[in-house]
């Protein structure tokens, strides 16, 4: 028998005999919960491609998800509020039957983007935010910006006066900055003076993977300025790409960093700061383009998520902080109002499947082969 008390939550159940003898020790506390049943939560950050892939794995988001910010680099970018019409209309066909997930779609930021546009999007009721990848940052990011402050100034300026959010893909692309450096070097370079030159525009720094990004994050107005995180940023340091050899289905952008910066996250999003949310960052690629000369940069987390974020929370002592990164922060920094659904996540070991097969070929996901603690389902 099962029961909501002890634990400083009202999600959280706890066995009736264990609960009294460990009330002061949270992380005790914690490793006996056997059940958490929360809000439904959404995914502020999410590829879903198009064509034979959104069919594979817009089911996956759907079945644990509420909502996305679904972004638009694809091929080509969605770069009007008229082609995010037609991509949210493809991804509702893609769809099972019955889902109540909800896109909710981005147009790319290029250099030709006009405020008109910005104008159609805030209108539009279909898009929520507007993405800056600097031009060669990542996958499909070729037709980004190259000159943010010469060439899309009076773009923000609008974005401003729309209150519509930049979600920022950000890393520096100079091939002179090492790799590991170039989210730190994008915050003093470009992040920071775009502060301090539109202090009033919201923006979402995406997938942070440094103790910098953190800082930065926690110095900015709350509010204003907020970050989504990743389960391979909190649960992943550079050594898994080499583990044992190297591992493509490790790799993704901004690719992993050192132990101290994951630590670093981890502290900030257990700790139930409001300026962090949940976002994924699932990135399917086919198998042969992970496992190529050339590999692809991404992670496909999708089926394994929510799973992921709660073994990053019991690890920390912090399950009663997990419905509030899951669920409340993100829409509550959008301006949308928080789901009414409900999951439940069982404490029952399963195994993650190997690959996921489809007619055009395999989707290997986030910990493939693995087992992993929690299990979620719909209520």
């Amino acid at each position: 028998m099962l029961k909501t008390s002890a634990f400083p939550c009202h999600a959280l159940k706890i066995p009736i005999g264990k609960a009294k003898g460990c009330r002061q020790n949270l992380k005790c506390r914690a490793s006996m919960v056997e059940e958490l049943n929360i809000t439904l939560p959404d995914d502020w950050h999410l590829h879903l491609r198009d064509g034979d892939l959104l069919q594979a794995v817009a089911p996956h988001s759907s079945s644990h998800f509420g909502r996305a910010i679904v972004m638009p680099n694809l091929k080509p970018p969605i770069t009007t509020t008229a082609a995010a019409v037609a991509y949210k209309d493809s991804i509702m066909k893609a769809l099972p039957a019955g889902s109540n997930f909800s896109p909710l779609m981005t147009i790319y930021l290029t250099d030709k983007t006009s405020p008109e546009e910005i104008k159609l999007a805030r209108r539009s009721e279909v898009v929520y935010g507007v993405k800056l990848y600097p031009a060669g940052a990542t996958t499909n990011s070729q037709d980004g910006v190259t000159d943010l402050f010469g060439k899309c100034l009076t773009v923000l300026e609008e974005m401003v006066e729309q209150n519509m959010p930049l979600l920022v893909h950000g890393e520096v692309t100079d091939p002179k900055i090492d790799i590991f450096d170039r989210e730190k070097v994008f915050i003093e370079t470009i992040l920071q003076p775009l502060i301090n030159r539109l202090p009033k525009l919201k923006i979402v720094m995406e997938h942070i993977t440094t103790k910098d990004a953190v800082n930065f994050v926690e110095s900015c107005s709350e509010g204003l300025v907020a970050a989504t995180v990743t389960p391979q940023h909190l649960l992943l340091n550079r050594n898994a790409i080499f583990q044992g050899g190297l591992r493509p289905h490790n790799y993704c952008l901004p690719v992993l960093k050192r132990e101290t910066h994951r630590q670093a996250i981890v502290s900030a999003v257990t700790g139930g700061s409001k300026r962090f949310f949940l976002g994924t960052d699932s990135a399917p690629h086919e198998k042969r383009s992970k496992e190529s000369s050339c590999g692809c940069a991404g992670i496909y987390n999708a089926p394994v998520a929510l799973s992921a974020y709660t073994k990053v929370f019991e690890e920390a002592g912090a399950l009663d902080k997990l419905e509030a990164f899951t669920s409340f922060n993100g829409p509550d920094f959008y301006g949308l109002p928080r789901n009414t659904s409900r999951v439940k996540l069982t404490k029952t070991p399963w195994k993650v499947p190997e690959s996921f097969s489809f007619s055009f070929g395999e989707i290997v996901p986030m910990f493939a082969g693995e087992t992993l603690d929690w299990q979620p389902s719909l209520i």
